[in-house]
């Protein structure tokens, strides 16, 4: 069973690195966290690295002990945590690659089962949901601090709860997290409801470009490198722009463009039918049914163009 093999090589390795998908969230930062403060409970040796992600998230447990870069050896046992594809982790799939074992805990359809042990389950809403039973297997008491951590990750992939991939299991790991001491309220205030003054910008702006198509089915909007330079962002000042879209009436699926330096971030969200995970397949990435991303290196009218498109078709 791969459950019992990942448990056994977790504790038969001595020297560990965590790992998870770029643009971290709250799922990734919360099990990434989750499972390097459980780990460390067993006293293993064990670096988290995550080389960036959104200040938000700061106020986990242990966060300040996250590195940006791993050792210069070979490690025992890498797990790549929330993570589709490796080729998303962080570019530091040489650390993944180069482990003597590698170990794959994630919720993603569209995993590519890149790991030597996989233990990936497609109706979980969230990662750290998945994560707690690993934990449970690993005999790693869950303490409110790494509690903190795995609701975090919960609220922020469910929306707060609010996202159709919600199960009735959701809810019992939620009464069990807050049976630990977890703060379901401060946790939600921090993450889902405080909005930095520079997200706040970037906001407006979205707001205000809206476009409408197919009879106001499909929405588009977009922020741009200087528009981020100018409210002073950081990492994930953008985030929540795409739900904008998708939270107004008669929207089916909400397009949000972001721009980098190598081209356009694709992010998209659906409310009854679309499955977006398989549009953003055709634009070099994935994710779930109702919420997904993608990437472009096109110029901006034609990369807003080929999306566009691809929303059109799957809503005939």
């Amino acid at each position: 069973m791969t459950l019992d093999k990942i448990v056994e090589e977790i504790y038969s390795a001595k020297n560990i690195v965590i790992l998870t998908h770029d643009q971290p969230d709250g799922d990734a930062i919360g099990s990434s966290l989750a499972l390097y403060n459980g780990l460390k409970q067993k006293n293993k040796q064990v670096d988290l690295v995550i080389p960036e992600y959104p200040k938000v998230f700061s106020f986990l447990p242990n966060a300040d002990e996250i590195k940006t870069e791993g050792k210069n050896e070979t490690y025992d046992l890498a797990i790549a945590l929330d993570c589709g594809d490796k080729s998303r982790l962080n570019g530091f799939v040489k650390y993944f690659e180069d482990a003597n074992c590698r170990i794959s805990i994630d919720h993603h359809g569209v995993n590519t089962m890149f790991a030597d042990y996989n233990f990936v389950n497609p109706m979980a809403p969230a990662c750290c949901q998945i994560l707690i039973i690993v934990l449970e297997a690993l005999g790693i008491e869950i303490t409110k601090e790494i509690g903190t951590c795995l609701l975090t990750g919960i609220i922020t992939d469910t929306g707060g709860f609010k996202y159709s991939g919600v199960t009735a299991e959701t809810f019992e790991f939620a009464a069990g997290l807050m049976d630990k001491g977890v703060n379901v309220s401060s946790i939600y205030k921090k993450v889902l409801q405080t909005v930095s003054k520079p997200k706040f910008e970037l906001m407006k702006l979205a707001m205000n470009r809206i476009e409408f198509f197919e009879d106001g089915k499909i929405s588009f909007t977009y922020i741009t490198k200087e528009d981020e330079e100018k409210a002073n962002a950081s990492t994930g000042d953008h985030d929540g722009i795409v739900e904008m879209g998708r939270d107004i009436e008669d929207v089916e699926v909400s397009i949000f463009l972001r721009e980098t330096n190598e081209g356009y971030k694709i992010s998209l969200r659906s409310n009854e039918y679309m499955n977006v995970a398989d549009i953003c397949v055709l634009f070099n990435g994935g994710g779930h049914i109702r919420a997904a991303g993608g990437f472009v290196n096109l110029p901006f009218e034609k990369a807003k163009e080929k999306i566009i498109d691809a929303c059109k078709k799957q809503l005939k």
